[in-house]
């Protein structure tokens, strides 16, 4: 088994270095030193069909409205933004080629790359970034992105090669906000068409390495080679077939008879199983990624902070990991495990990190629930972390008296009770890119800046997060993390668990893959498959 974890004190700063007044130029020879997508491949065979095997299907491929992790790891192949996120926190440019921030970090000039064409044949212009950018900012069209985009007051093209971003207020995150979660660039005036968003599922209008051939619900998606890419002999894959499994026994014995080539486990129990077996290789990443328990404020008693404490103070991070997933994984409590180092605040400094039952039912008796209450929580069908930890959670919460039911939910009704923010009391799951603003703005902060999906309405956290996300100064800006960590502890939105490693399996044929660490599968840009 391969064990790699990497250092977050290696994180360069290019982003947040910028000076008042000053111009800085960042031309991609300063970023040579991360590869695209994962490390070439010398000698790499072309050509192939991948078989990857997949317990989670995405609701839809449209990278502008659908905002499901499910969604977002195989999109990152088809749609590109202006920079990639890289693993190490730095946003490398993508289809940029270099940029330039003046005027006090409000105004980005950014060069484009050449001979970038779309999956439709069209040459890529910055009349179609402008678009893109502009049709994703703007809240009426209904990206979940939107608010990320928040300080960008315009985005237009200066000439067929050149995009100006114009900021209303400083964003240290804006070209790591210019990646490949939310969006991506299309052609100009792509969504104008009736039923645009819809046929994103049959077909694909990106730039990115892979093309949509086939999606076809409950059964499998095809990612097709782009022959045009930008990108000299890139990527090295024919086909990606993507089998969507109904469950991890049918994608163990998959593996094992090699209908399938590759899959990524979750489950302690499954993992174990193939760990073993001749001709596969398990190899665990670290992972951007976090497992959380949300308390929606919209639902009665959850309103009352008393209660969301009392709740905290009962859940033991380390049991329920154990229960989920094992081993394979990392407790945490205001900051996923891959930033800590670098941005999360020492547990021993938050409140309501440690259980304490005492104190539970203190608050609980307070809040007028000294008789205990009813909750339900709910979880997500084939996120199979989220069974065992419910029981797990079931018990530690009947030791202060509430008495939990668990409700199963498909994936698509989950997301539109978050987007509409009746979330309640739930499990949720889901990858940050590498920066603090990205995590927690869009989250957390009050409406209509963010969207607080959580209904949690705190302008004290909102504030620090404000004042952070326009801070420059790397030290400051952790700083005002710091002090935003401690609110979110102290009010208790969501509790956050744990960490999962990313946990990939491969047959022998699979070659050169590497796992990113939000989970999405850039690195299948680079696998090949030896004869």
């Amino acid at each position: 088994m391969k064990f790699e974890l990497r250092s977050n004190a290696a994180w360069r700063q290019s982003t947040v270095a910028l000076c008042a007044g000053l111009v800085l130029s960042c031309a991609s020879a300063a970023h040579a030193a991360a590869a695209l997508y994962g490390p070439l491949a010398a000698g790499a065979v072309k050509g192939g069909t991948l078989s990857f095997g997949s317990l989670v299907e995405p609701p839809g491929l449209d990278p502008f409205h659908q905002a499901a992790d499910a969604r977002i790891k195989f999109t990152v192949l088809v749609y590109q933004g202006l920079f990639y996120e890289g693993p190490e926190g730095t946003a490398e440019p993508l289809l940029a080629e270099s940029y330039q921030v003046s005027n006090g970090g409000l105004v980005y000039t950014v060069k484009l790359r050449h001979g970038v064409k779309f999956h439709t044949g069209a040459t890529m212009t910055a009349k179609d970034v402008a678009y893109s950018y502009n049709y994703l900012r703007d809240p009426k069209n209904g990206s979940p992105g939107a608010g990320d985009l928040s300080p960008v007051t315009n985005v237009e093209a200066l000439d067929d090669a050149t995009v100006r971003f114009t900021l209303s207020r400083v964003s240290a995150a804006l070209p790591m906000t210019l990646g490949n979660k939310y969006g991506g660039v299309v052609p100009a005036g792509y969504f104008d068409k009736p039923g645009a968003a819809q046929a994103l599922n049959s077909t694909s209008v990106g730039t990115g390495p892979f093309k949509v051939a086939e999606f076809r619900p409950n059964s499998n998606l095809v990612l097709v080679r782009n022959p045009d890419y930008w990108e000299k002999d890139t990527p090295y894959l024919d086909r990606i077939n993507v089998l969507f499994v109904p469950n991890a026994a049918s994608l163990i014995v998959a593996l094992k008879n090699k209908r399938i080539d590759m899959a990524t486990l979750n489950r302690p129990t499954d993992i174990e199983q193939v760990e073993k077996t001749p001709g596969l290789s398990v190899e665990r990443w670290p992972s951007l990624a976090k497992t959380m328990l949300d308390l929606g404020n919209e639902v009665k008693p959850l309103n009352d902070v008393r209660v969301r404490q009392a709740i905290a103070l009962a859940v033991d991070r380390q049991e329920i990991m154990q229960a989920a997933i094992g081993k394979y994984g990392r407790v945490i409590y205001t900051m996923v495990g891959a930033m800590q180092q670098r941005w999360g605040a020492d547990p021993a400094t938050l409140p309501n990190a440690r259980p304490d039952i005492a104190k539970a039912k203190q608050l609980l008796q307070e809040a007028g629930f000294g008789n205990g209450f009813s909750l339900t929580l709910k979880t997500i069908n084939k996120y199979d972390w989220m069974d065992p930890a419910a029981v797990t959670l079931k018990q530690q919460l009947a030791r202060i008296g509430v008495n939990l039911t668990i409700q199963r939910q498909d994936l698509g009704v989950w997301i539109n009770e978050f987007r509409s923010k009746t979330m309640g009391f739930t499990f949720n799951d889901d990858a940050t890119q590498p920066d603090p603003d990205l995590m927690f703005y869009r989250h957390y902060h009050q409406a209509p800046e963010g969207a607080d999906f959580r209904n949690w309405n705190d302008a004290e956290a909102s504030a620090a997060l404000d004042k952070a996300r326009t801070e420059l100064d790397p030290a400051k800006r952790k700083a005002d993390y710091l002090e935003f960590q401690k609110r979110f502890a102290l009010s208790v939105p969501t509790i956050f668990l744990f960490s999962p490693d990313l946990v990939t399996v491969r047959n022998a044929s699979v070659q050169n893959y590497q796992q990113h660490p939000t989970g999405w599968y850039f690195g299948l840009a680079r696998t090949y498959l030896k004869k």
